[in-house]
């Protein structure tokens, strides 16, 4: 396995954005490639800087293909996966809370770096009918957000860049998803309010 995730970094190293795209498919799929897109997009944008809005768009283009196949399977026929993976009372739970919040559940952990169990979100918005244009705006606002924080990581730090995601990776995406989520919260507030 360790082979072919460096024959992986290597071959997206070698052709760039449309690297990036494919490790971002493959790891929003059905391949678990933890932060290896992160450190890919580190490290192209330490070489080309100029390039760093390039690299942030074709790998959330990437994530964003791979989280549709499974938000189009999971809508197709995930349900019974779903309910074979979690318990009954817990499944009822997660897509009612999905089918209330369903956008801001994916946005969530769309920020936390890995271990955060992603694909489950994924797959419960297919399941609980989050809308197609929903879901993808999602992706794109949340993956968008975080490969445009980790580019401007490389310019401002360089290599050093690297190091302080291995560091305070986890402890920035945190602070990142419960800004998110204050701000989501806040004009649900203030959106009842005013009605």
């Amino acid at each position: 396995m360790r082979a072919a995730v460096g024959w992986i970094y290597g071959f997206a190293l070698a052709i760039g954005g449309p690297g990036l795209f494919v490790v971002a498919f493959l790891d929003s799929s059905f391949v678990s490639l933890p932060q290896i897109n992160d450190i890919l997009v580190v490290l192209m944008v330490t070489k080309n800087k100029a390039w760093m809005p390039y690299y942030a768009a074709m790998a959330t283009l990437g994530s964003i293909a791979g989280c549709y196949v499974i938000y189009y399977l999971a809508e197709k026929g995930g349900e019974a996966f779903l309910r074979r993976r979690l318990r009954a009372g817990h499944t009822e739970r997660a897509l009612a809370f999905y089918r209330r919040h369903g956008v801001l559940a994916l946005m969530v952990p769309a920020l936390l770096p890995p271990p955060a169990p992603f694909k489950l979100f994924v797959l419960m918005a297919g399941v609980a009918g989050v809308r197609p244009l929903k879901f993808v705006l999602a992706i794109v606002i949340a993956r968008g957000l975080r490969y445009l924080a980790l580019g401007v990581l490389a310019i401002w730090y360089g290599d050093l860049a690297l190091e302080l995601m291995r560091t305070r990776g986890r402890d920035v995406a945190l602070w990142v998803a419960a800004f998110l989520v204050v701000a989501a919260v806040a004009w649900w507030w203030i959106t009842r309010r005013t009605q």
